[in-house]
């Protein structure tokens, strides 16, 4: 089953001879479950991909469905509560606040949301990405591996229907990125979790289901 679904997406900065074209008319699926991952160089328009994906940023053309639901057809406020509720985001600097504990991190989209943790399902993500040990900790006393790894457990918070990674290795070392990879796929595969990861790592890439290329806007 689908879970992502873009057509025709367009994404063009400026007009005339002189626009730019970050994105020029792409088309492709992700299945429920599946860990993918786009690959491109600096420049090809993967992050412009993800930033439509999550609802970040609006198209210039096309359309981006996320469980059924197109995204673009939603209203500001709408599409704030959608993506909180439907989309999980890791970032390549962790974004963690730094006065929150590791714990009161992983929850606050949840609670945000004015919800209740699952706390079971919090225990098993937790131990799950070997941070038992550190839930009282802050940022500030933690690796470089270790916030990533916060940053993944509290994008699977919510139990997103897509987690969205955006170069999550770029600030780690070859050793650290290897193991954080190693547990994306861990918890994809754990938590049945979708899985969209941009990358211009090769060797990374290498661990998803599937790999997507993109240059110059388009999948190639």
């Amino acid at each position: 089953m689908e879970i992502l679904k873009t057509k025709g997406l367009k994404k063009y900065y400026g007009s005339g001879d002189t626009a730019v074209k970050a994105l020029d008319g792409v088309d492709f699926s992700v299945e429920n479950g599946e860990f993918v991952a786009i690959v491109g160089t600096s420049g090809s328009g993967k992050s412009t991909l993800l930033h439509m994906i999550g609802g970040l940023d609006r198209p210039t053309a096309g359309s981006v469905e996320v469980a059924g639901k197109d995204i673009f057809a939603l209203k500001d406020d709408a599409l704030t509560i959608f993506r909180r509720r439907k989309i999980g985001f890791i970032f390549q600097s962790y974004n963690l606040v730094p006065v929150l504990n590791v714990y009161e991190n992983i929850v606050l989209p949840v609670e945000l949301d004015g919800n209740q943790a699952d706390m079971e399902y919090m225990d098993k993500i937790v131990r799950t990405l070997g941070l038992e040990g550190k839930i009282h900790n802050r940022p500030n006393q933690l690796s470089g591996g270790q916030q990533q790894r916060v940053a993944i457990a509290r994008a699977l918070a919510s139990k997103p229907a897509i987690v969205l990674a955006d170069e999550p290795t770029g600030n780690l070392d070859s050793k650290t990125s290897q193991d954080v990879i190693g547990f994306l796929k861990v918890t994809s595969d754990k938590f049945k979790q979708t899985m969209v990861m941009i990358t211009h790592n090769e060797e990374i890439a290498q661990m998803a289901d599937r790999i997507i290329r993109i240059e110059d806007g388009k999948i190639v």
